[in-house]
């Protein structure tokens, strides 16, 4: 017993799964499904009453086709075989095909089940089709086999494809407004970066450039307040002007704004500048160049000065009264920026601390990356402390980038250059300006790979619909014209002027009566075999209808023996169709 239980449950969870999957329908979904069911089940209900008779055969059809038209969106591919072996004997099945063929279209996603689907019912359609006629004869079931597979494309087919463009069409709308919300976002989070990394670049400008000039200050302050030559009320002056100088600095640190810097960038040109304010701080500074000077860019150049002036105000902070080394080495591909500075002097009284954010070595060691060089600092092994910056050059004056025509042949592609996440943006747009060596500008709001691959599958996918639907489209038309030529012809073989009968005579010559008749016989006139009077013994007997019109009922009969025509008489009969 619990065997049984195990079993029907494991037959029945696959199917409460599918049909519980099924979208719950609405009110207007429910009326429209139960009216179709009504009208192909009452519909072939009517036809078997009108017909034969309605009896259990009926009950089982109707039933049976009202629970595929239900189950149909459920199980669609089944629905669809199913349908497509009904419609054979079925009128009204032929209705259930096309909606079940829709529904298969536009529901069965899964790689080769569609076509596979369509396939076994095109087979199943077209063997039901054609069995009776393999049987009786060799000519019938190509004609049947033909008309069936027209009649499976325009039944099944067509509202297959066009169910399937339709849902790959909903599909891609889908997408591009996924993608479209998606790249709102992304714009708008790439907008705030852009205005945070523009606040932390004026908020480290400000701390560079203030800060600097902030510490001078209150180093020369300090330096006054130990000097024993200050009266007391000048000392006391000394005093507050150094507490302003360090609240200053805090209320700097706090004053982050969104205006950008209206003055020009400094440049290493005015390096003697700051030099000459620490020489004027007390501080013993030394200048060194070396290599030939070569130009750097400017987001270079702007570094080079910014790490220069805060290892400066770092060695006055935390080392006053060290001497200090500025050094600048002209490499051949990058210029070293060097500030070493030796331990503090022991006899020097050691002013109050500095106020310091803890940001300074941060700071330069991220704008010395983001202009593709690098940064070294750390103690020296006589106590001191050393501060090195290694910046590219930028391109000589003159110099320009060679134009892709005027490359040479075989000279490899430029590379494509990548987005730094951390690349300076703008603010009013929101976009990266990150520019390379070429020149190029990216833009993170370009289409993205996987959208573009998208759009391109899609687009391909619907191509191929609407070309498989072209193609589709020509076959059937091409086999309506072959069916109806083919038909034409079979009708000329079995049928006869009735003027040709009525000029024979018994007694003719075989080969003079059958220069008068059709070459061969029609599978039209193979049901009248045996049909109307006795045949003579050993005779060979061809039937053929009435090619007039107004005489659709009567058959002519010319029976042959021994090379002559034997009989001819007519009977009451009909051609099929």
């Amino acid at each position: 017993m619990k065997l049984d239980e195990a079993l029907v449950d494991r037959i029945a969870r696959p199917l409460r799964n599918r049909l519980s999957g099924t979208p719950r329908w609405s009110l207007g979904r429910i009326a429209g499904e139960s009216l179709l069911a009504v009208v192909i089940a009452g519909g072939q209900g009517l036809l078997d009453a009108v017909g034969p008779g309605a009896g259990a055969r009926t009950v089982l059809i109707t039933l049976g086709l009202a629970v595929l038209s239900l189950t149909r969106r459920a199980f669609p591919a089944t629905v669809l075989v199913l349908a497509a072996g009904a419609s054979v004997d079925i009128p009204m099945a032929s209705l259930l095909l096309v909606c079940a063929s829709w529904s298969a279209g536009g529901r069965v996603t899964r790689p080769g089940r569609l076509p596979a689907a369509f396939g076994t019912a095109l087979a199943l359609y077209i063997g039901l089709s054609t069995y009776e006629e393999f049987r009786a004869d060799a000519e019938l079931p190509l004609v049947t086999g033909a008309f069936s597979t027209a009649a499976f494309i325009v039944l099944a087919v067509v509202p297959g494809l066009t169910a399937r463009y339709r849902a790959q069409r909903r599909s891609l709308l889908e997408a591009l407004g996924r993608t479209n919300q998606q790249l709102v976002r992304e714009q708008a989070l790439v907008a705030r970066q852009a205005r945070l990394l523009e606040r932390s670049r004026i908020a480290q400008d400000m701390h560079d450039s203030l800060g600097h000039q902030l510490v001078l200050i209150s180093v020369h302050a300090g330096a006054l307040q130990v000097d024993p030559d200050v009266t007391d009320r000048q000392r006391e002056g000394l005093r507050v002007l150094r507490d302003a100088s360090v609240a200053a600095m805090e209320e700097l640190r706090e004053a982050v704004g969104i205006l950008r810097e209206a003055g020009e960038a400094r440049v290493l040109a005015s390096v003697d500048d700051l030099v000459a304010s620490s020489r004027a701080a007390g501080a013993t500074v030394t200048l060194h160049r070396s290599g030939s000077v070569r130009p750097l860019a400017p987001a270079a150049d702007h570094a080079a000065y910014r790490v220069a002036q805060e290892a400066l105000t770092n060695a006055h902070k935390h080392a006053p009264g060290a001497p200090i080394a500025l050094t600048l080495q002209y490499e051949s591909d990058t210029l070293i920026v060097e500030v070493t500075n030796g331990p503090p002097e022991s006899g020097n009284p050691a002013a109050p601390a500095a106020v310091s954010g803890g940001q300074g070595l941060t700071g330069m060691a991220e704008r010395v990356r983001l202009v593709g060089g690098m940064l070294h600092s750390g103690p020296t092994a006589d106590g001191g402390f050393r501060v090195a910056g290694m910046l590219p050059y930028g391109p000589a004056p003159g110099d320009s980038q060679p134009r892709p025509e005027t490359q040479a042949p075989d000279a490899a592609p430029p590379r494509t250059p990548v987005l730094d996440p951390a690349e300076p943006r703008t603010a009013a747009t929101g976009t990266a300006a990150a520019t390379t060596g070429t020149g190029a500008v990216l833009d993170p709001g370009a289409p993205r790979g996987d959208f573009a691959a998208l759009m391109s599958r899609r687009g391909k996918l619907t191509l191929g619909c609407a070309g498989t639907a072209l193609v589709l489209g020509v076959g059937v038309i091409a086999l309506g014209i072959w069916g109806v030529s083919a038909l034409m012809d079979e009708v000329d073989q079995a049928t006869i002027p009735p003027g040709v009968y009525e000029r024979v005579r018994p007694g003719d010559p075989e080969e003079d009566v059958q220069d008068q008749l059709p070459d061969e016989d029609s599978f039209l006139t193979e049901d009248l075999r045996d049909a109307g009077p006795p045949r003579p013994e050993g005779a060979t007997c061809r039937n053929f209808g009435s090619d007039d019109v107004d005489d659709t009922s009567t058959i002519f009969r010319f029976c042959f023996r021994d090379g002559k025509l034997v009989e001819k008489l007519t009977f009451d009969g009909t051609l099929p169709g």
